[in-house]
């Protein structure tokens, strides 16, 4: 049987501490439902509007369906574009660019969308949801903020970050955008409808993820309603463990320098097909989906369940070098004392999808290597001789742990500081002022470990008395990779059910996710395997509840199946 590592980093420890009194008889408040309000004014915004630092460079309407979200169109607004905090740094100009789109029928609601990745782009602020959306938070008649965290992707040389160099823009792109933007953004909404939204949400996948729990550690006070997607609330750990899996994969490969070729697709494949076979049925279906991760961890084995090569590889067998290597890389990657560097990952049913792949084997050299050599490393390496793909193949994971734990002169904040939520259980102010957090995580992530996420939410419940269900909810999505993708049932609403439990007090059960097969409005998902029906839904549980099949009845509809 794997074992199944907890998590323990220093941020982790200190909350543990700070947390232990757990339960509490204090009261949780209840928070009041939003009121719908009309546009007052969009143009004259620029003119009339005043807040320190903030330059409104353009206040336009927008017909309705100039934009559309899955083939519906977007009800009339007024977007607001401008800059905060202008000024001149490292590698050039800086600010935080933003974009506000306000709804002329609103619903009484503000939504900070949170966006992935590096940032450096004002995303269109459209508020997106799940795999592939079919609604969004503009939709729904929230007035949506996008920002670009403090930085222009045109500022970095390609392959680089050179934002990195500039120690006010890496804490914007950590935390303080979030920070600085909130305030603005809804006195702004004050301005456009001559009332400030009477509730607040914040949400994202992915650095989305990260930037919503951050939130919920340092700004409890500004928003009612987190919702979280496959956070990588420990990025610089995250993306030097899939730096240190990318060279033991090199060691493997058939092809030299090709990483894809150490665990090739037939033989990821191979590995999916042995985990359904031991761990499907466990939920009492077999369906192609993992849905009781934990008793899996149990009844899958990689060097019992998987054959071994006698010869030569050839997709229907695994070396004995492999299993090793593959083995101690779900079971986390290792620093040179033998300490965990991230986490461990669940065996899933998605490991063969081209998604997997391209986070796996392709994302070290490009974005991870970046992001740890420029952006989170205290100094950053030189631009003007680092080599992203020389860095991932051949850096030293343990000074890649020491740098990014590291301050300087110059960089006095670490990256472990200002990427990572502090205090990370102790979520106190959130919970009795009455905010809400769901957290959703793919079970074939590649990239930002469900395991992560899990050890996560089983801390926060024993830091609340054995039980944080009543503030925060947390739900594995099986066969889900990165966000998205993967065979997985990945198209869901979970924004309306953090309004519902807010507002409402209705406390979310099973939500309801479909595959996203041919046909589908908001984008097809070509994981989706062809024996699915297009269609096919299923209900997401909230942990440590199983969607289990009832007996009898189709096995794409969700309505067979019971969270238990």
């Amino acid at each position: 049987m794997r074992s199944f590592p907890f998590l323990f980093l220093p941020s982790l420890l200190a909350s543990a501490t700070l947390c232990a009194c757990g339960g509490s008889d204090r009261p949780i408040a209840r928070l009041s439902p939003a009121s719908a309000g009309t546009l007052s004014q969009c143009s004259t915004l620029v003119a009339s509007f005043g807040f320190a630092n903030t330059i409104l460079t353009a206040a336009t309407d927008v017909a309705a369906g100039t934009l559309t979200v899955a083939g519906q169109p977007v009800p009339a607004h007024c977007l607001v574009t401008g800059t905060m905090n202008a000024r001149t740094g490292t590698n050039g100009s800086y600010a935080i660019g933003f974009e506000l789109r306000l709804p002329v029928a609103w619903n009484g609601r503000f939504y900070y969308q949170a966006n992935g990745g590096l940032d450096g782009a004002v995303v269109t602020a459209l508020g997106g949801l799940g795999g592939g959306p079919l609604t969004g938070a503009l939709l729904q008649g929230f007035a949506v903020l996008s920002s670009d965290a403090g930085h222009s992707n045109a500022q970095n040389a390609p392959g680089a970050a050179n934002f990195g160099n500039d120690p006010q823009a890496r804490l914007d792109y950590g935390y303080q955008a979030v920070g600085t933007l909130t305030p603005m953004a809804k006195q702004l909404v004050q301005a456009s409808y001559g009332r400030a939204p009477d509730r607040a949400y914040i949400g994202g996948c992915s650095n989305g993820g990260r930037h919503t729990m951050v939130a919920a550690a340092r700004d409890a006070e500004q928003y009612d309603g987190y919702l979280v997607g496959d956070p990588g609330f420990h990025l610089p750990r995250a993306a030097i463990a899939n730096i240190a899996g990318y060279q033991q994969y090199l060691t493997l490969a058939s092809t030299s320098g090709d990483a894809s070729t150490g665990f090739s697709q037939a033989e990821r494949a191979l590995v999916s097909n042995a985990v359904l076979a031991r761990c499907d049925a466990l939920d009492g279906a077999t369906d192609g989906l993992v849905q009781d991760v934990a008793a899996c961890r149990g009844a899958f084995s990689l060097d019992r369940d998987v054959p071994t090569c006698a010869g030569t590889r050839d997709g229907t067998c695994l070396s004995s070098e492999q299993k090793a290597v593959i083995e101690q890389l779900f079971a986390g990657a290792k620093a040179g004392d033998g300490s965990l560097v991230y986490a461990a990952w669940p065996y899933d049913a998605g490991l063969a999808t081209n998604g997997w792949a391209s986070w796996k084997f392709s994302a070290p050299a490009t974005r991870d290597s970046v992001a740890v050599g420029q952006v989170w490393q205290a100094p950053p390496e030189d631009a003007a001789t680092f080599v992203p793909t020389t860095f991932a193949a051949t850096g030293s994971i343990d000074q890649m742990l020491a740098r990014v734990m590291a301050t300087t002169a110059v960089f006095t904040e670490s990256a472990w500081h200002f990427m990572v939520p502090p205090n990370e259980t102790e979520l106190s102010t959130l919970k009795y002022r009455g905010a809400k957090m769901l957290v959703y995580h793919g079970a074939s992530d590649p990239i930002f470990s469900h395991d992560d996420t899990l050890n996560w939410y089983q801390a926060l419940a024993k830091a609340n008395g054995g039980d944080a269900s009543d503030f925060a909810r947390f739900y594995s999505v099986p066969g889900m990779n990165h966000c998205s993708g993967g065979p997985a049932t990945d198209q869901f609403d979970m924004l309306s059910q953090l309004v519902a439990w807010v507002e409402q007090g209705q406390a979310p059960g099973a939500i309801t996710a479909t595959a996203r097969g041919p046909g589908n409005a908001g984008g097809v998902n070509a994981d989706v395997p062809a024996t699915w029906s297009a269609t096919r839904t299923r209900p997401l549980c909230p942990s440590p509840q199983v969607a289990r099949y009832q007996g009898s009845g189709s096995l794409d509809d969700a309505a067979n199946f019971s969270c238990q």
